[in-house]
């Protein structure tokens, strides 16, 4: 009956005594049955999908369902797309859609692919933008210093989103260089923390983090900075003494 709405009762589109253009569909002569078609006598817009929303397209779509996969929105009546779970955010684990998205919310998203005959396409939003994981070795390298603000506290570490928007994990080997009992005895959730990059794994999405390292770092810092000083200091007595003679 229709193209673009699921029907499931012929009064949403026709009532008795309504007259129909129709297509005949078949005929079953022996059964006294003849099938008619209302939505073949109009345009199937799925017929040129492939033109109108070609691979690498930008669109706005309206969301029209969520369920924990993903959500399916609407390009125009009719034609529905799915924006997987895994295709809305580089930098956030989303473990379900209703996190980011609202049904009726408008959203951007770019056209991934297009099967006409099985009536599907799949969408993504998170392609709008830069995959800060490509870079990840470049912008926060091995041994350098970051900031951030714990998001969770679990068994084994802290969760910490960095200014960037990534969240690395602090280990709970990692979290001091002095000894304690549990993650909660040295930072909290919400806590700001500084911590010191020990290692990336780009293809898996992790970071590790290092707030001991980042402690024994500092801590040695000034310790050499004690040394110089001290050693500064006897240099400039031993000077005193030798114009004194």
């Amino acid at each position: 009956m229709s193209w673009v709405k699921n029907i499931t009762d012929p009064t949403e589109i026709v009532k008795k005594g309504d007259e129909v253009e129709a297509i005949v569909l078949s005929v079953q002569k022996e059964e006294g049955k003849i099938s008619l078609g209302l939505k073949q006598a109009e345009h199937n817009p799925w017929d040129d999908v492939e033109k109108k929303y070609p691979v690498g397209t930008n669109v706005k779509a309206e969301i029209r369902s969520l369920t924990n996969y993903g959500a399916f929105v609407e390009l125009e009546p009719g034609v529905e797309g799915l924006i997987h779970i895994s295709d809305l955010s580089w930098i956030k684990k989303v473990s379900h859609p209703s996190e980011i998205l609202r049904k009726g919310d408008v959203v951007d998203a770019i056209i991934l692919s297009v099967d006409r005959d099985s009536k599907k396409i799949t969408l993504g939003v998170k392609q709008l933008g830069n995959n800060p994981w490509e870079c990840i070795e470049k912008t926060i390298p091995v041994g350098s210093l970051v900031k951030g603000k714990v998001s969770k506290i679990t068994a084994f570490g802290a969760f910490v989103e960095l200014e960037n928007g990534l969240e690395g994990l602090i280990h709970v080997t990692e979290l001091s260089d002095q000894a304690f009992g549990k993650v909660e005895d040295v930072v909290s959730k919400g806590d700001e923390v500084t911590a010191k990059v020990i290692k990336l794994d780009p293809e898996h999405k992790k970071i590790a983090l290092s707030i001991k390292e980042y402690l024994i770092d500092t801590n040695q810092v000034n310790r050499d900075d004690i040394v110089v000083t001290s050693s500064k200091r006897a240099k400039k007595e031993d000077r005193k003494e030798s114009d004194s003679e």
